[in-house]
């Protein structure tokens, strides 16, 4: 990769000639559709005098058909008619703006279309007006991209290491994939299909639904040329940022492939593959990227399409939409069937958040009950910290397919790579470890054999699943007629408003003087019973008190009596059960708590033995109990490691204390 370090360095120092009237933050602006058209005009090099003699016998046709013609010409799938290219150029200094206008209308339509994604126009305007063009141009002229000497994959490397450094500063979601993750996530991917991909003419499709710069399709496409020259594996994939889609498409189109298969646009709010169904599929969705402002769409079809559309099982909070990219990608499985016994596979990066954010019922919760109930989730890999140049967050490789092998049906994978990784020497942003390929080989074999291990671990789908229960306690009063209590049912906001009227006028102040004289008959009343007695039968007090109000000829309605029951009261454990109805307890919110039973274990046999020894009174609202699912990967792995004794701290310390009163001795000279 000597061609990618030397030709990023040299890129890297011609945006240092736009400092002034740019800032770093939008050198980007300049230099990526610079460094694209540098590379489009490489590529069309050799045949440009073909395709300008061949153009001038046919301005006379239609652009569609002379396109083809000229595109044949060019060897490429793309042209460019224009007389100038970027040594020519540099002739006319004078004009050199809208000569490099006339280049670039110069191009077949699709690479013109790139092009238009990059805003370049105002940005030839700006360079002339601070005159910068010229010598812009110059230096870019001087940068061979020649497919001779750079390959497709280290064009790729030059544009996503170009993006890195322009976007050093994004939010941690705005990452780019290491190459070397992407080679491990496409092993991965692979690895059960080397009979199906070693075939002659093959031809599988590649699905990316955030794809970037195009990375991942690319190193994809790498391996199976490796495994099978013959094959063929066309790459789908839309992008909703406009630079990324530009460079993309660039790239598909350089290398002969076809461009309408990028295409642009938000893939959760705006899928541009409805209906299309892939072999494989990859992706690095955006980490805890907030989907609020788009929500409509995605809600409608989760309500109105439920399981006939991508997000049938639930939606997440807005403030994460990964697992939205999941569901999206599950979607876009192909089913197994006669004439597709292999089905689909898939393998997603995301953080830790869609291992367990999200309790029993939530939409997150839903969404890993569907993935898992359907025994899609083969395996998931634990990667190293640091491997990302924007962010240091924990990652995971998440492989999911519907079609498993016998052994592996019903079961989940954890295979953890946390310490697969060596630092680098010298860091990139927040990358500061990268996998060799030693590594990934390593994980690959881990995950391929299907053992148990110190770095494997295999799980029943259901042992991640669980029941949370509602345990109810019940509600346990004492009653009191005192001063003190009464002062507590006066100061009830609800026996305040007894004294308030929503009504104007004279009316409103009739409710008003009716509503104070209630409550000074209420008080009157509670006072005449007045008495040391504690009553712990609520049903017992209740009868009393009502008996008292219609002996002194008050009608006391239901919410008004309970707020006087709520004043009078208090908790009290030796109190007897409060009743709802005849044969129902009321619960007490306060003591209410739950318990996550695991799905394999019974509800009653888990709630009689670790619920009622401590809580005999204690019963299940079987109404309120849900199924949820959640996948505690750490804890899996989980090392004890033993706190030392305190004599050994205790030595540690009087160590410390000689040594630094040996260290004052010295500097006091005693």
């Amino acid at each position: 990769m000597i061609n990618f370090q030397d030709k990023v360095s040299f890129i890297w120092s011609i945006a240092e000639v736009l400092r002034g009237p740019y800032k770093p933050e939008d050198y980007g602006k300049v230099v990526l559709p610079l460094a694209v058209l540098r590379r489009f005009d490489c590529v069309l090099e050799d045949t440009k005098d073909d395709v300008l003699a061949k153009f001038a016998d046919l301005k006379s046709i239609n652009e569609d058909a002379r396109e083809t013609i000229l595109n044949r010409i060019a060897k490429q799938n793309f042209h460019n008619s224009s007389n100038y290219n970027f040594k020519n150029l540099l002739s006319d200094a004078d004009n050199i703006a809208d000569n490099l206008r006339d280049y670039i209308n110069g191009f077949s339509k699709t690479a013109r279309d790139i092009m238009e994604y990059f805003e370049f126009d105002k940005q030839i305007d700006k360079m002339n007006d601070n005159d910068l063009l010229y010598l812009t141009i110059k230096r870019f002229s001087e940068l061979d991209l020649h497919p001779e000497m750079v390959s497709n994959v280290e064009m790729g490397y030059i544009f996503e290491e170009l993006i890195r450094r322009f976007s050093e500063h994004a939010e941690a979601g705005d990452h780019y994939t290491p190459r070397e993750v992407v080679r491990l996530m496409v092993s991965l991917l692979f690895m059960r299909d080397d009979d199906i991909l070693t075939k002659y003419g093959l031809t599988q499709t590649l699905y990316d639904c955030a794809a970037g710069t195009g990375g991942m399709g690319s190193v994809a496409q790498d391996y199976l040329h490796e495994l099978n020259p013959n094959a063929d594996l066309e790459f789908f994939a839309q992008e909703i940022n406009g630079e990324s889609y530009a460079i993309c498409k660039a790239d598909i189109l350089i290398k002969g492939e076809d461009a309408r298969n990028i295409r642009r646009g938000n893939t959760l709010s705006n899928d541009q593959f409805k209906g299309e169904k892939f072999d494989y599929l990859i992706s690095n969705p955006p980490y805890g990227v907030d989907w609020k402002s788009y929500e409509k769409p995605i809600k409608a079809e989760h309500e109105e399409q439920g399981f006939n559309g991508r997000f049938g099982p639930g939606t997440p909070r807005t403030s994460d939409g990964q697992l939205l990219f999941l569901l999206h990608l599950i979607s876009k499985m192909k089913p197994v069937t006669a004439e597709n016994p292999q089905g689909s596979r898939l393998a997603i990066i995301m953080n830790g958040s869609p291992l367990f954010t999200g309790d029993a019922g939530s939409g997150e919760s839903e969404i890993r009950r569907y993935a898992l109930e359907n025994d899609l989730v083969e395996g998931i890999v634990a990667m190293p910290n640091d491997l990302f140049y924007n962010t240091g967050i924990s990652t995971y490789i998440w492989i999911l397919t519907n079609n498993k092998a016998v052994i592996r049906k019903g079961k989940v994978q954890l295979v953890n790579a946390v310490d697969f990784s060596k630092k680098m020497k010298k860091s990139m942003g927040n990358k500061r470890n990268e996998i060799t390929q030693e590594q990934i080989d390593e994980i690959v074999r881990l995950y391929g054999d299907f053992k148990e291990g110190e770095f494997v671990k295999i799980f029943d789908n259901e042992d991640f699943g669980f029941q949370k229960i509602t345990v109810e306690r019940p509600l346990r009063l004492n009653f009191l007629i005192s001063e003190e209590r009464i002062g507590q049912v006066v100061e009830q906001k609800a026996f305040q408003n007894l004294a308030t009227s929503k009504k104007k006028g004279d009316n409103g102040l009739a409710e008003i003087e009716a509503g104070k004289e209630l409550q000074v008959k209420i008080i009157e009343v509670l006072r005449s019973l007045e008495s040391d007695t504690l009553y712990k039968n609520r049903e017992d007090f209740e009868k009393k008190l009502k008996a008292a109000f219609k002996e002194a000829g008050l009608t006391i309605s239901a919410p008004v009596l309970k707020v006087i029951l709520a004043g009078l009261s208090e908790k009290d454990e030796t109190a007897d059960a409060c009743m709802k109805k005849k044969d129902e307890i009321e619960a007490d919110a306060d003591l209410r708590d739950t318990e996550s039973v695991p799905l394999k274990e019974t509800i009653s046999e888990y709630f009689e033995r670790e619920v009622l020894p401590h809580v005999p009174d204690a019963r299940i609202d079987h109404s309120k109990t849900k199924v949820g699912y959640e996948i505690p990967f750490t804890r899996q792995f989980y090392k004890y490691t033993s706190l030392r004794s305190s004599e050994e701290i205790m030595a540690e310390i009087k160590e410390l204390e000689a040594s630094i009163a040996d260290q004052l001795k010295k500097v006091l000279g005693c």
